[in-house]
């Protein structure tokens, strides 16, 4: 789940992240919870949407436990109804552009994945979002991590400052949004070791620990080092400020 934010404060570019959400997260949850796919669906799409029975209402009518929310970035939406978009992209269907970028300033620092950054803000607005729409569910991050290439130098690999810091920031983020009130049981980080992504097969890693793929040996990585010592309640959330200023 992307958390979208409107490009800047118009009409057209608010609308254009509500759309987006609901193409990104509504499309899924709300048919579980209200029985309906979103009016902003429904608008754009019309027939082409399938219609509920009473009867399959009542099927799915309290059958959620909890909400998994695989979070990496936010990203600013921009209107493609009333100006002209590349609309070949996954947003596109929304009739909104995705852009990490306002004024020529990127919404956070990039990672190997084109359009993902490192927002951690956007996680509490995230949770807090579902959290709201969906009668506070509890909520499980069930994913959430940070993407190096693969072609970058080995130091680099292992001596991973930048996935620390990032995991530090969307921590922090998780913590905040508890302290405010949200219902979030559980996180989990992408992930344990690199590995075979979908998308990116070899190209990117997102491993708290390094493997050659060659020969399968794995590597204990920096950020490998820190979740350890935060799960044991040695590594407190801000010890890692300095890190964070100077990457």
């Amino acid at each position: 789940m992307k958390f979208y934010e409107p490009l800047t404060n118009t009409t057209e570019d608010i609308l254009a992240a509500q759309r987006a959400m609901s193409f990104e997260i509504h499309w899924f949850l709300d048919p579980l919870f209200f029985g309906e796919y979103p009016k902003e669906m429904r608008e754009m799409l019309s027939s082409n949407l399938p219609t509920f029975s009473p009867a399959e209402k009542r099927l799915l009518q309290n059958k959620v436990y909890f909400i998994g929310v695989n979070h990496y970035t936010a990203i600013y939406a921009k209107d493609c109804i009333s100006s002209p978009c590349d609309l070949n992209t996954y947003e596109g269907n929304a009739l909104v552009l995705a852009t990490g970028e306002r004024d020529g300033v990127r919404i956070g620092k990039p990672t190997a994945i084109v359009g993902f950054y490192d927002v951690p803000e956007g996680m509490e607005q995230i949770i807090k979002y579902v959290n709201k729409r969906y009668e506070n569910t509890p909520v499980y991050v069930t994913e959430n991590g940070y993407s190096q290439h693969s072609s970058n130098g080995l130091e680099d690999l292992i001596n991973d400052v930048g996935r620390v810091n990032y995991l530090q920031g969307y921590l922090s983020s998780i913590s905040s949004a508890i302290r405010r009130g949200a219902n979030v049981r559980g996180y989990f980080v992408w992930s344990l070791m690199d590995n075979f992504e979908w998308a990116y097969g070899f190209t990117v890693r997102f491993g708290l620990y390094h493997v050659d793929f060659d020969t399968q040996v794995r590597t204990q990585k920096m950020s490998a080092k820190w979740y350890q010592g935060f799960l044991m309640g040695s590594r407190p959330m801000d010890a890692l400020q300095t890190l964070r200023a100077g990457s």
